[in-house]
């Protein structure tokens, strides 16, 4: 099992708050806020990868090249089709915006200062998670990543509390994501699957469930764990957090007793 937060960063360094337009209050609607807190509380033993640096300096959920011409020097035109959808919104491998209508940037960014951040913090965590999948893989037949993120609570009274993600079915096992989808339920939470959510690049690069490893984004209501600003911590911090490891438990559980265990051997 290999837990993965990417963004929830609150390290702004220098360069990057000394070419915002905005003050770094207005760049935490990026942040999946305390979602490594959460993190931190569930994990017993499993290998967790916390990003510390803000999403606004660089997103690790988007490919090397899903760069913005509208703010870097070195970006390409952006390509037709439904799979650049972030990419114009402002979403890209550097985001354009901090929430609709928030320019991030003073200032166009050059090519050499997007390709530093890339070789110095996107390649080393995506290394790092890849050798950590392959290790468990080799060890146990199997390996699972859990690419976990926070989301705002989704409008209508019944709305899923939690979203996961298996890229419709090409990034996990089916029998792994019904099984989480059961304790979830079984906890008495409302989840969904893929919608609004269906994972980004963090799943496309490191789910190979043909290969033995899987990979499934969980997204988390803040409500459930953060207090009623969305800003620290809050009552539901535990109990919230008590879930995560019962769908850690339910997966380890799958991965080394059920088809995928048996497929391996």
């Amino acid at each position: 099992m290999v837990v993965s937060v990417p963004h929830a960063g609150r390290d702004y360094p220098l360069p990057l708050r000394a070419a915002a337009a905005v003050p770094v209050a207005s760049m935490l609607a990026l942040e999946d806020r305390h979602a490594d807190t959460l993190a931190l509380v569930a994990c017993d033993d499993e290998t967790l990868f916390i990003q510390r640096r803000a999403r606004a300096w660089i997103d690790l959920n988007r490919a090397e090249d899903e760069r913005d011409p509208l703010i870097d020097d070195g970006a390409r035109p952006i390509p037709a089709g439904a799979a650049a959808t972030k990419l114009r919104s402002g979403l890209g491998l550097i985001p354009r915006r901090a929430a609709p209508g928030v320019m991030l940037w003073s200032r166009r960014l050059a090519d050499d200062e997007v390709r530093q951040r890339i070789a110095e913090d996107h390649r080393p965590y995506h290394a790092a998670i890849a050798d950590a999948l392959s290790g468990a893989r080799d060890r146990f037949g199997a390996a699972l990543l859990i690419d976990l993120h926070s989301m705002p609570p989704l409008p209508g009274p019944a709305s899923a509390r939690v979203v996961l993600g298996d890229r419709f079915g090409h990034s996990a096992g089916s029998r792994l994501v019904h099984r989480i989808e059961a304790e979830i339920a079984a906890a008495g939470t409302t989840a969904a699957l893929n919608i609004p959510y269906s994972g980004g690049h963090i799943l496309s690069r490191h789910g190979r469930p043909a290969h033995g490893v899987h990979a499934i984004q969980i997204e988390i209501d803040r409500s459930l764990y953060l207090d009623a600003g969305f800003d620290q911590p809050g009552e539901g911090m535990a109990a919230t957090a008590a879930l995560l490891r019962r769908i850690i438990d339910a997966a380890t559980d799958e991965l080394l007793c059920g088809e995928y265990a048996l497929a391996a051997e």
